[in-house]
């Protein structure tokens, strides 16, 4: 159970962080130039929207889309409390979270938003984070949505008492726990940043050795390979490109609008941009199973056109988990995992986690995913494609550690195993 004082806090800052979102056509965006070209602020800094194709023999994909590019590196950093073992958070509203007010970590910034190109207010406790590079994990973001977009994610210990503001608070472990399990309380960036800082076990027993699967990856690395190529956005193929909007032609994929947004408690008070909307509820799922004593997650090798290299991800993702059946991208391996374990009811797995959360609101909007580990049992065997690999718990620390686990896959990572953040 979360402390009384910590439902009050919320409550407080439910009723004075107030923001007002309000759908506008991308042309007529304020500051933002839109043309057959891109989309970009007139400052040259935030983010810039592109068009790309895409080629690829990675189950034969071949494709066109839009796509960030936000070339600055922001900082998602959090606070602990060495003393009293406690983590700052802060609660933050986004234009594009469902629920308006999430827990956000001590810094959430781009560098644009911390240099106040917008002329907005400092951004407090950014000091602790700037000039710390040994203590950033440089983690990349959506591949599908940005292009080579990094942000460095960090966890700073403190033994001194700090000033905190009123609408940050202090969480511990148990507090944690508890919130991992509420839809939409955690912001995708403050469990980015836990997902970056968990402790190994100490006893690991994995069924392959990391060279054996370094070796595994560097053998597909050869065999795949993804291509991307920009393009202007009035040439995507199967995308109409609107003076409202750019839509995908079938609707099956996420759009592009443009909104208006007030908020009391931001850097600053009145902002417009575009945004990426979800076409419907996303899912990511992983498999796990014990072996010689040891939890090992089922991981997909993958490469996608925002990322610069290949990525281990969960053992299911789609963006779109109501059409899944229809979607002829998703491989009928996934289709089957989601038919026969994850939404399954029949099925007597052990439910590890499950629960919705957002993506960040900030540049996505409205868009939720449901983040599902069921456990199979040590009977149970499941024939693999070539695709697919075994990893163990403490392989997937090391993994997260040299980027190479995608953000998908340590999100749900972070979500199981938040009891053992740093």
């Amino acid at each position: 159970m979360l402390n009384k004082n910590f439902q009050k806090w919320l409550n407080i800052q439910k009723k004075e962080n107030k923001i007002q979102v309000k759908v506008k056509k991308l042309k007529s965006l304020i500051n933002w130039n839109f043309n057959n070209q891109l989309i970009y602020h007139y400052s040259r800094k935030f983010f810039k929207i592109v068009g790309i194709e895409v080629k690829s023999n990675l189950e034969g994909k071949n494709w066109d889309q839009p796509i960030i590019v936000q070339n600055e590196i922001g900082i998602l950093g959090i606070i602990k409390d060495k003393i009293k073992d406690k983590y700052l958070l802060q609660a933050k509203v986004e234009p594009g979270n469902k629920n308006k007010l999430q827990l956000s970590p001590t810094v959430q910034a781009t560098k644009s938003n911390y240099q106040r190109v917008h002329g907005g207010k400092k951004i407090p406790f950014l000091k602790f984070f700037l000039n710390k590079k040994k203590s950033f994990i440089s983690q990349s973001e959506q591949g599908y949505r940005y292009l080579f977009k990094f942000n460095n994610n960090s966890l700073i210990e403190i033994s001194k008492k700090i000033k905190v503001f009123k609408n940050f608070y202090w969480f511990s472990k148990k507090d944690l726990e508890h919130l991992i399990k509420k839809k939409n309380i955690l912001n995708m960036d403050t469990i980015s940043v836990f997902s970056s800082f968990i402790k190994k076990n100490k006893e690991d027993h994995p069924i392959q050795k990391t060279y054996e699967i370094d070796n595994w990856i560097k053998a597909r690395d050869k065999k795949y390979n993804l291509k991307i190529k920009i393009k202007p956005l009035i040439n995507l193929k199967h995308w109409k490109v609107r003076p409202s909007s750019i839509v995908h032609e079938n609707k099956k994929h996420f759009s592009i609008i443009g909104i208006r947004i007030n908020a009391n408690k931001r850097e600053i008070k009145e902002w417009e941009q575009p945004i990426i909307k979800g076409k419907d509820l996303g899912f990511v799922g992983f498999l796990m199973k014990e072996f010689n004593k040891t939890n090992h997650y089922l991981c997909r090798y993958n490469k996608k056109p925002g990322l610069k290299k290949s990525t281990l991800s969960c053992s299911v993702n789609t963006s779109d988990l109501k059409n899944y059946k229809q979607n002829s991208k998703l491989l009928n391996f996934q289709k089957k995992l989601l038919k026969d374990y994850f939404l399954n009811k029949q099925n007597k797995l052990a439910k590890i986690y499950d629960n919705v959360l957002s993506d960040e609101g900030g540049r996505f909007y409205n868009c939720e995913i449901r983040y599902k580990a069921l456990k199979l049992k040590r009977e149970m065997s499941i024939k693999i494609p070539q695709n697919y690999i075994w990893l163990s718990e403490n392989q997937m620390i090391q993994m997260i550690k040299r980027k190479r686990i995608d953000i998908e896959a340590r999100l749900l990572f972070g979500c199981i195993n938040i009891n053992k953040i740093k």
